[in-house]
This record gives structure tokens, sequence and C-alpha cells, in this order.
């Protein structure tokens, strides 16, 4: 008896006592019932326990109906419907964050739960509508309950429907998403759904993979309903900031969502006490112009505060990079009158020919017209030998890139393209992979010069180097292309600083010393300012001098 007066959930110990709780706490206040909750409690006798001391552990600020449903249904049970109750700590960062974008009128959780984060908007805004929806009847009950305990019945509502099949009434004001989605695999998801997925996308004109998880789901829906004004906050896994999957994610995030920042928490953290997950809060304002968002690594759940703060990245560093992770480590603080290279230039590693014994080749020894063949750094040593400037073409290679299209070459031309299109097909050069997923297997597709070229695995700092005869380059090497015009000057101010300053400790080291630069990472290197780099275009300049007037 001592023990169910320190603790009044000692009793519940299934789920039909847990139901009956919930009913006699209030649950049928709240409008919205649907016929599987109603079924339920038509099974489950009413009484039990001692409700007004539960009712007060829920006024306080607990949620321990929440808390005895994650012990009776364990974390491998809860898995199929991705249920990862939210610790209040998240909660409570995710509603101060949403509290600076102003008042609501209204605010939806599209994955309720017990109800935790809508207890918290309405705590903080006393007028605004509480819209809950789940697929659980149990969830739904035991979110009904704590709104009525709160005094929130007579301005919520929960429904038991799938998020993405919500109907929203047309509404007045601004709304707040916010949540934590259901984490479920894609192999758990009905394939009516995901043809869902990729309807819906293509409406925003987007690509969908089949392989995303519920969670992108939800951020999909939240596009559907949202509309300019509105703002929300998700939480969710962190894998879609690499994988492919997480490209939909992205894309909405700098689109139709007007993501404002990503915080990241580190995975040693454990965010979630029953689910081995990383964890990352997505924050943004429907219908802003994203020309950049804050990206954010956490250590741990307190530190979250109010979503503040974050590394600022441009919009096109964004849309450039395949995996958003590189972007949000932190970079030791630069010195004043640094910047990193990415904010100067692109770095594109060179394109893959796919076979080079084919598509490589000495300029004497082919028999194709001369503006197929373009010279280019095919050995990384190349540009090791050339130093500080790369002049003359003359003992370069050449790569055979052929137009897509054919029928831009003369007759002469393309009879002997022909010729030697029969001949790489002997050697099987339609048949790579790479050959595959060209529009025109034919078409190596090599970029534009670029003005420095750079080495990028070696056991030696990379070599930068001016590019003066405008050679091509493949993917044994880094192009760096200015993002705003810069003077030839600065650019050799630029090569020069990086030639001086680079170390192999700025890059990522393998077994054996071998060391490599991928593209993200030397966008990463810090450089001057490009006001500075003119006093970098010769060894004797004085580092970080300022041009004077």
């Amino acid at each position: 008896m001592q023990d169910e007066k320190m603790n009044p959930m000692t009793h519940i110990t299934d789920l039909s006592s847990l139901v009956s709780v919930a009913l006699d706490l209030g649950a049928e206040q709240v409008p919205g019932w649907s016929d599987k909750e109603k079924e339920l409690a038509n099974q489950t006798a009413a009484g039990g326990g001692d409700v007004a001391a539960i009712a007060d552990l829920i006024q306080a600020g607990l949620d321990p109906l929440g808390d005895a449903f994650c012990s009776i249904r364990d974390a491998e049970s809860r898995r199929p419907l991705g249920q990862t109750y939210t610790p209040a700590p998240i909660v409570n960062s995710m509603i101060k964050w949403a509290a600076q974008k102003g008042t609501p009128t209204r605010v939806i959780d599209p994955g309720v739960g017990s109800g935790r984060y809508l207890l918290a908007a309405g705590r903080e805004w006393p007028n605004a509508f509480l819209l809950g929806t789940d697929v659980d009847p149990v969830a739904a009950l035991m979110a009904r309950a704590n709104l009525a305990v709160n005094n929130m019945a007579s301005r919520a509502r929960i429904e038991l429907v799938d998020y993405r099949e919500l109907e929203l009434e047309p509404h007045d004001g601004m709304t707040t998403f916010i949540g934590n989605p259901p984490y479920v695999r894609h192999h758990q998801i009905d394939a009516k759904w995901k043809k869902w997925l990729t309807r819906q996308a293509s409406e925003f004109k987007l690509p969908a993979s089949q392989l995303a998880g519920l969670h992108v789901h939800f951020f999909l829906a939240t596009a559907k309903y949202a509309q300019p004004g509105d703002a929300g906050a998700f939480i969710t896994s962190a894998e879609w900031l690499d994988v492919n999957y997480g490209r939909l994610v992205r894309d909405l995030l700098l689109n139709q969502l007007g993501g404002e920042a990503v915080h990241v928490i580190d995975p040693s953290a454990s965010p979630f006490a029953d689910a081995t997950t990383t964890g990352a809060v997505s924050c943004f304002t429907v219908g802003s112009s994203v020309k950049s968002m804050r990206l954010r690594p956490v250590k741990s759940v307190q530190d979250l505060g109010g979503l503040k703060g974050g590394r600022v990245v441009s919009r096109e560093r964004l849309e450039e990079a395949p995996r958003w992770s590189p972007l949000v480590r932190v970079s030791p603080k630069l010195e004043e009158g640094l910047v990193e290279l990415g904010e100067l230039c692109r770095v594109h590693r060179g394109q893959v020919t796919g076979a080079n014994a084919v598509w490589v080749a000495n300029p004497a020894e082919v028999k194709l017209p001369g503006d197929v063949l373009y010279p280019s750094i095919t050995r990384a040593k190349e540009l090791f030998a050339a130093g500080e400037s790369l002049d003359d073409l003359s003992s370069l290679k050449v790569v055979i890139d052929l137009p897509s299209d054919l029928d831009e070459l003369d007759t002469a031309s393309r009879r002997k393209v022909e010729r030697f299109l029969r001949i790489a097909k002997k050697q099987g050069a339609d048949e790579t992979y790479i050959a595959k997923a060209r529009k025109a297997w034919w078409s190596v597709g090599l970029r534009a010069p670029a003005p420095i070229l750079a080495t990028y695995m070696a056991r030696r700092p990379p070599a930068f180097v001016r590019n003066g005869a405008e050679a091509r380059h493949i993917n044994i090497a880094h192009g760096l292309y200015p993002r705003d015009e810069l003077t030839p000057r600065a650019l050799d101010g630029l090569a020069h600083y990086l030639r001086t300053s680079v170390t192999l400790g700025q890059g990522r080291t393998y077994a054996g010393g071998l060391t490599k630069f991928e593209p993200r990472e030397m966008e990463r290197l810090p450089v001057p300012h490009p006001e500075v780099l003119l006093h970098h275009a010769s060894a004797d300049a004085t580092p970080l001098e300022p041009e004077r007037a």
C-alpha cells in the first residue's frame, strides 16, 4: 500500500488497466473519438488506482501514462509503429525555439503518442488549438487523458488517422508543426504509401526514393499541408543528412519547407533512452527564401538549449553537397581575415571515364578529329611536376570526349568516330557501369578547365597548380572553380596560399600514411579573404596584410 501511495502507477501493469485509467482521467472529453477507441473503451472496466494522484503527476508536467505504456509495451513491440517517446528536455527545446517564431493559432503533432508536445504547446500558447494524430488507439486515449487533466480538452482534438491522410480544415493564423515523426524503415511501409511518396513528391517536382523511412513521408506530408508563415520543428534520426533517400528531406528544407537550422545530436549522447538511434532537430519556417541554413553539432541533449547558433552554410553549398554531415562538423575557429575555401570556390573531382584504356590516349596514336581530343591531367604526378603553374600541354595525354549527339560532327569526322566506337565496343567500353549511367555511353562529359587544379590523395600535402594552359582533368584530381569572378592575380594568390599552408593533418589519413582530401573537406580549408589574396601572388608577400589604398 505504501508503494502505491508513493507511485500511483504501480497497479498499471497491462494495456487494459492503462486504458481504464485514461478513461477515468477524462479521455472522452477530447473530441475526435474513433470507432477503435470506442471499442477499447467498451471492452475496458472503469475504475482502479488513485486517479487523483495520477492527475497530480500529469499536472506537474510528468507523463506517467506514457512511461507506463513504454514499460508495458517494450521497445521491440513498439518498433513496427516507430513509437519512440521524446524526453522532456528535447520537447522543451523545440517549443522554446517555436515560441520565438511567433504565436500560433494552431499546433499540430503528426505522431502525438501520449501528447508530450501538445501539452507543452498548450502551456506555452494558452489560446492555440491543439491537434494530434496517431494510428494507435491506446496512444490516442493517453493523449486525450493528458489533455483533459490539463484543462485543454475544449481546444484540442485527437484524430486516429495516418498523418498522410489527415484532412485539415481551412485555418486562419499561423500553424506550428512540431513533434517526433515515427521512425519506421522502408521495408515495413506498404507499397501504396511508397507510391504516395513518389506521386506527392512529383507534385513538387522532386525525386523520391522508395527506400525512404516513414519520417521522410511525414516531412513531405507537412510540406503538403503547410502554408506560408507556418513554422515547424521535427526531431528524427539524423541519417537523412547523408543517405540517398534523405535527398527528399534536404530538398524540402531548401525549398517548400523553408529550412532554418538542423541541430545534430552527437550519437554518443543517446537522445532516446529505449532506442539506439541518432537524432537531428530540423527547424523550418514555411515560405521563407532559404539563402543559408545553420548546421550545429550538439554534444548532449542538455546542450540543445533554445536551438540557437550553428555554422551558417550557404544554399549553394548545401545544394552541391551529396552529404550534409561533413558540413555539420566543427572546424577550428578561423583566424581573423580567413574564410573557408568553399566560400570562394566549388571543389569538383574530375570526371570518371569508366575505361581509361579506351578514353585516355596518346594524341599521336589516336586517329580522331582534334576537336574531340582534350589535353588532360590523367596522373597526379603531372601536377606535382608542374610546380606553381601548368603552362604547357605538350606532355599530357588526351581524353576522348565525344558529343552526346554525333550528328554535330561533319561527315568525315563522323566516319572516324564511328570507326573508333566500333573498336571501343569490342573492348567493352559501352558495358561499364559508368557508361551505362551516361546519357550517351560514348560521351565522357569532361568539366570545363578549372583555373586551379589540385591533387587529393598522396603521402604529401596536395599540389595546388594554376591551370594557365586550361587542361581538363579526370577523377585523379580536383578542380577549384570560383563562385564569383576572381582576378588572375587573386587566383595566383589563392594557389600560392594553399601550396604553402595546407598540411597533411588537414586531410583524412588512412592506413599506410595515405592522406585524402574529399571535395567537401577541401572546401573547408581556411584561406584569406579575396581582398587579401593579392598579397599571396608572390612568395615574398607579407601574409594576411590587407592591401592599402
